[in-house]
Protein backbone atom coordinates (compact mmCIF):
# COMPACT_ATOMS: atom_id res chain seq x y z
CA UNK A 1 0.00 0.00 0.00
CA UNK A 2 1.16 3.36 -0.94
CA UNK A 3 1.41 6.29 1.89
CA UNK A 4 -0.66 9.09 0.78
CA UNK A 5 1.39 12.03 -0.15
CA UNK A 6 0.76 14.76 2.95
CA UNK A 7 0.41 18.66 1.64
CA UNK A 8 3.75 20.80 1.65
CA UNK A 9 3.43 22.64 4.98
CA UNK A 10 4.64 26.08 5.31
CA UNK A 11 7.71 26.83 6.78
CA UNK A 12 7.71 27.53 10.92
CA UNK A 13 7.65 31.32 11.49
CA UNK A 14 11.17 31.70 13.39
CA UNK A 15 10.14 34.79 15.29
CA UNK A 16 12.16 37.44 12.93
CA UNK A 17 9.08 40.51 11.67
CA UNK A 18 11.12 41.16 8.88
CA UNK A 19 10.69 37.21 7.10
CA UNK A 20 7.33 36.29 8.72
CA UNK A 21 5.14 35.09 6.07
CA UNK A 22 1.62 37.14 6.95
CA UNK A 23 3.76 40.33 7.29
CA UNK A 24 4.64 39.88 3.67
CA UNK A 25 1.17 39.66 2.60
CA UNK A 26 0.08 42.35 4.34
CA UNK A 27 2.39 44.48 2.99
CA UNK A 28 0.74 43.93 -0.38
CA UNK A 29 -2.46 43.99 0.27
CA UNK A 30 -2.23 46.44 3.19
CA UNK A 31 -0.74 49.59 1.10
CA UNK A 32 -3.72 51.80 -0.76
CA UNK A 33 -4.36 50.29 -3.74
CA UNK A 34 -3.74 46.64 -4.03
CA UNK A 35 -6.44 45.00 -2.67
CA UNK A 36 -8.89 47.40 -5.01
CA UNK A 37 -7.43 46.27 -7.95
CA UNK A 38 -7.56 43.04 -7.02
CA UNK A 39 -10.84 42.97 -6.32
CA UNK A 40 -11.43 45.18 -9.77
CA UNK A 41 -10.14 42.05 -11.13
CA UNK A 42 -12.07 39.36 -9.44
CA UNK A 43 -14.74 39.45 -12.01
CA UNK A 44 -12.49 39.20 -15.46
CA UNK A 45 -9.59 40.58 -17.33
CA UNK A 46 -9.57 44.29 -17.52
CA UNK A 47 -7.51 46.61 -19.62
CA UNK A 48 -5.17 49.30 -18.26
CA UNK A 49 -8.15 52.21 -18.64
CA UNK A 50 -10.92 50.35 -17.21
CA UNK A 51 -8.77 49.45 -14.17
CA UNK A 52 -7.81 53.15 -13.76
CA UNK A 53 -11.81 54.21 -14.47
CA UNK A 54 -12.78 51.57 -11.53
CA UNK A 55 -10.07 52.90 -8.94
CA UNK A 56 -10.93 56.92 -10.01
CA UNK A 57 -8.72 58.42 -7.59
CA UNK A 58 -5.25 55.98 -8.52
CA UNK A 59 -3.29 58.09 -10.79
CA UNK A 60 -1.36 56.35 -13.66
CA UNK A 61 1.38 56.30 -12.38
CA UNK A 62 0.32 54.35 -9.11
CA UNK A 63 -1.76 52.42 -11.12
CA UNK A 64 1.44 51.13 -13.42
CA UNK A 65 3.82 50.68 -10.22
CA UNK A 66 1.13 48.43 -8.07
CA UNK A 67 0.16 46.35 -11.31
CA UNK A 68 4.06 45.83 -11.74
CA UNK A 69 4.11 44.66 -8.22
CA UNK A 70 1.39 42.35 -8.22
CA UNK A 71 2.24 40.98 -11.29
CA UNK A 72 5.88 40.40 -9.85
CA UNK A 73 4.23 38.81 -6.86
CA UNK A 74 2.69 36.28 -8.82
CA UNK A 75 -0.99 37.86 -8.21
CA UNK A 76 -2.05 38.96 -11.68
CA UNK A 77 -1.26 37.94 -15.11
CA UNK A 78 -0.65 40.92 -18.00
CA UNK A 79 -1.14 40.56 -21.75
CA UNK A 80 0.36 42.95 -24.41
CA UNK A 81 -1.46 42.44 -27.97
CA UNK A 82 0.57 44.14 -30.55
CA UNK A 83 -1.66 46.75 -31.84
CA UNK A 84 -1.42 50.34 -31.75
CA UNK A 85 -1.55 51.85 -29.18
CA UNK A 86 -0.87 48.26 -27.20
CA UNK A 87 -3.61 46.82 -25.88
CA UNK A 88 -2.51 45.79 -22.02
CA UNK A 89 -4.99 43.44 -20.40
CA UNK A 90 -4.75 42.19 -16.38
CA UNK A 91 -6.43 39.21 -14.77
CA UNK A 92 -6.23 37.29 -11.66
CA UNK A 93 -3.56 34.33 -11.39
CA UNK A 94 -4.40 30.82 -10.06
CA UNK A 95 -2.60 32.56 -6.81
CA UNK A 96 -4.49 35.88 -6.70
CA UNK A 97 -7.84 33.92 -7.29
CA UNK A 98 -6.99 32.24 -3.73
CA UNK A 99 -5.89 35.53 -1.89
CA UNK A 100 -9.61 36.53 -3.30
CA UNK A 101 -11.29 33.38 -2.12
CA UNK A 102 -9.22 33.90 1.33
CA UNK A 103 -9.90 37.40 1.39
CA UNK A 104 -13.83 37.01 1.27
CA UNK A 105 -14.52 36.54 4.71
CA UNK A 106 -12.35 39.90 5.61
CA UNK A 107 -15.18 41.95 2.59
CA UNK A 108 -17.63 40.59 4.19
CA UNK A 109 -16.95 41.25 7.68
CA UNK A 110 -16.26 45.02 6.43
CA UNK A 111 -19.58 45.63 4.29
CA UNK A 112 -21.59 44.04 7.04
CA UNK A 113 -19.55 46.41 9.84
CA UNK A 114 -18.70 49.89 7.80
CA UNK A 115 -21.78 51.71 8.64
CA UNK A 116 -21.11 51.23 12.49
CA UNK A 117 -17.18 51.88 12.36
CA UNK A 118 -18.42 54.97 10.01
CA UNK A 119 -21.01 56.36 12.68
CA UNK A 120 -18.93 55.88 15.56
CA UNK A 121 -15.72 58.04 13.77
CA UNK A 122 -18.77 60.96 13.14
CA UNK A 123 -19.36 60.47 16.96
CA UNK A 124 -16.09 60.38 17.92
CA UNK A 125 -14.66 63.03 15.41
Amino acid sequence: MTPTPQPARPPEWSGDLQTCPIRQVLDRIGDRWSLLLLLTLKDGPQRFNALGRAVPDISRRMLSGTLKTLEADGLIWRSVEATTPPAVTYGLTARGLSLIAALRPLVDWAAAHTPAILAGRRRAG
